[in-house]
């Protein structure tokens, strides 16, 4: 299963880092094309960065209207918001967007492969694919990828995973492009100024309702504006006055409910996941793996238990904050590295 130089369509944002990633192929003997997914009201700048990255390394460009099949992602947000869940767009629209719709153009346009500048690995093992978090595990984006269908592995290159960001930078500086000393984009792409709740207002106004905040015994504390403006483990911004550290534990869609608790009271050694997504053959028994419960976690050692579409897990010691709507990934460590065994969607945190 050897990876032949073939046509390879790369998803090009205007950002140094995909940039990178089509440079690298194309240095590799690739035939490659530049493609900037459009998937909303975009700003023009951004193409235009994109196609000015296609230009400077002398590669084709197009320009892929998804704003279509964009509004499911959307659709998604809104109605996790609704459920009093904290959803993970960009997880999601890895699976059904990028990897999904963008890999069904490449292939119909007779390209072999998809690109993109995620910091994470595809390594070839038994005449399988497998995801691996990238070799700098500091800037790895591997959870990022982990709902993704095991079937398009094949079909994907990665070609930043064994660099860090500093050689990223370096090596678009030394190709002389104008993105080397781009900002890394830190918010969801459709909500360029990071304001969650207004966006969910706009999108959906049905979200704003005024409810109670509550403790873990009910006392009321306080009213809110609407539970899409919370999220567990939050602290500021709850205008509860305790005389103590307070943080929200819980968020109840259905009571329309804020609930407020100490530090301890966000601590929880299991969860419940569903919709699980196997990157390797789907497992029957309970295995050890080291557990990732939200992009910016530390992965943790555990048990996890799959129950067909359910997964349950238990880890070894209490995590905080576990958050319903966010993707909870496993690793397993081998001498590779960490490869990812799969994913599910958080549903509760729950007693032992």
């Amino acid at each position: 299963m050897k990876r032949l130089l073939q046509k390879v369509f790369v998803a090009v944002s205007g950002g140094v880092d995909s940039a990178i990633a089509a440079a690298t192929l194309r240095q590799a003997g690739f035939d490659c094309t530049a493609v900037y997914m459009k998937l909303y009201d975009q700003p023009a700048h951004k193409s235009s960065d994109a196609e000015k990255v296609a230009k400077h390394l002398g590669i084709p460009f197009e320009v892929l209207d998804l704003t279509g099949e964009f509004k499911n992602v959307i659709d998604y947000f809104c109605s996790e918001y609704k459920q009093a869940k904290t959803p993970n767009p960009c997880v999601f629209c890895n699976r059904f967007i990028k990897f999904g719709k963008f890999l069904e153009h490449a292939k119909s346009k007779g390209a072999g492969y998809i690109a993109t500048g995620h910091y994470a690995q595809i390594i070839e093992e038994e005449n399988n694919f497998s995801l691996y978090a990238a070799a700098n595990t500091t800037k790895d984006q591997s959870y990022a990828l982990a709902m993704i269908d095991r079937k398009v592995l094949k079909d994907v290159l990665l070609p930043l995973g064994r660099l860090d960001k500093s050689r990223t930078r370096k090596m678009a500086e030394t190709l002389g492009l104008e993105v080397s000393n781009k900002p890394d984009s830190q918010e969801i792409c459709f909500i360029p100024d990071n304001d969650y709740a207004a966006k969910l207002e706009n999108l959906c106004p049905e979200v704003v309702r005024k409810g109670n905040i509550i403790d873990s015994s009910g006392k009321i504390l306080g009213t809110h504006n609407g539970v899409h403006r919370f999220t567990i483990g939050q602290r500021r911004g709850l205008k509860v006055a305790m005389g103590l550290p307070y943080y929200v534990t819980k968020l109840d869609a259905m009571q329309n409910t804020v609930t407020l608790g100490p530090d301890e009271e966000l601590l929880h050694r299991n969860l419940t996941a569903v919709g699980a997504n196997w990157l390797i053959d789907e497992p029957v028994e309970p295995f050890a793996a080291l557990i990732k419960i939200r992009y910016n976690h530390k992965p943790v050692p555990g048990c996890v238990t799959p129950q067909k579409d359910t997964v349950k897990v238990s880890f070894d010691e209490p995590v905080r904050a576990i958050t319903p709507g966010q993707a909870v990934i496993f690793y397993l460590k081998n001498e590779k590295g960490f490869k990812v065994a799969g994913g599910a969607w958080i549903k509760e945190a729950c007693p032992p």
